[in-house]
């Protein structure tokens, strides 16, 4: 059912996040797991085995998982939650909302299938969960890259007071960040490379494709700069703006509907500083998507590498 998006032979780093919270509740006895019948489809049943008691399985009933989540970070728990994003964003809003978010509780929602991440259609595919969550007030989203985001942030979320929404990763995930001089920072975004005709910017494993894609164009004699933005909400306007002043062309990617996402995000931030700037984006259409194979699928909505190329090059003209 969890198909990987890793190009073959490229280095990956099984169950970044398991691993990453289960090292963590090493150091802090606050953290608790809980998952809504999905343990080993989020990573979580390593946390189960390093911390048994710690473990909570709430069978498929999301809006009970939330809403235990809530009581125990109001007793002083640092709970993880872990179910697929479409159950947590379209069956438990409500019950994140108001349980979790208007309290501002120190709960983790952590989400599987983000985005084009399976190939089982739109009752999996979540494509509309950073539009959904991104009106949520008090809400932080992160959509990491690859492993060395996953690994990096977990301690983060859990230090941050407020509600977090992790668009998870699981499986064998790409390692890709650790060849550039890179640490995630909750909020911060971060220029990988510099480039003076293009600048991608670019959330979640569209970064690693935006890597890709610049070494690629660079074949092509176009010089691409890529900026990172692990962090959806809250936004670091500071660094990306600064990196969209110019005349290069300006591109965002990522990987769900180009409708609430990355593209609105960067969008309204120039609007709102009176920048008039043309910004082309990439990521998926706003329909239901095909079910099918991962590379099939990404290939077909525009988020491969070679995708990305031609789409560039078109722009360049």
């Amino acid at each position: 059912m969890i198909a990987s998006f890793a190009d073959p032979g490229q280095r990956t780093t099984p169950a970044p996040f398991g691993r990453a919270l289960a090292d963590l509740a090493e150091q802090d006895e606050r953290i608790v797991g809980l998952t809504a019948d999905l343990g080993k489809y989020t990573d979580l049943h390593l946390f189960a085995e390093r911390h048994p008691e710690r473990y909570f399985q709430m069978g498929m009933a999301e809006q009970l998982l939330f809403g235990a989540a809530a009581g125990m970070a109001q007793a002083g728990l640092v709970p993880f939650a872990t179910t697929y994003s479409v159950f947590a964003a379209r069956r438990a809003y409500d019950f994140i909302c108001l349980d979790i978010a208007e309290p501002e509780l120190n709960v983790n929602i952590v989400g599987g299938l983000p985005g084009l991440t399976t190939g089982y259609g739109p009752s999996h595919q979540a494509t509309e969960d950073v539009a959904i969550f991104r009106g949520m007030p008090n809400l932080t989203i992160v959509d990491p890259c690859d492993a060395v985001d996953i690994a990096q942030a977990v301690p983060q979320l859990a230090a941050s007071p407020g509600p977090t929404y992790l668009r998870l990763l699981r499986g064998k995930v790409p390692s890709v960040l650790d060849e550039y001089d890179y640490s995630f920072e909750l909020g911060k975004a971060k220029v990988l490379r510099g480039g003076r005709d293009v600048v991608l910017v670019s959330s979640g494993l569209m970064t690693m494709r935006a890597l890709q894609a610049a070494e690629a164009l660079a074949a092509h004699h176009v010089d691409a700069a890529v900026v990172h933005t692990p962090t959806l909400k809250p936004f670091d306007e500071e660094t990306v703006l600064r990196e969209l002043a110019g005349d290069r062309l300006a591109v965002t990617l990522e990987n769900h509907t180009v409708v609430g996402g990355l593209f609105e995000t960067v969008a309204s931030a120039l609007i709102r500083r009176g920048e008039a700037r043309r910004v082309v984006p990439i990521g998926l259409p706003d329909r239901f998507l095909d079910a099918g194979a991962l590379p099939t699928l990404h290939d077909r909505y525009g988020l491969s590498r070679d995708r990305i190329v031609e789409r560039v090059l078109a722009e360049l003209g």
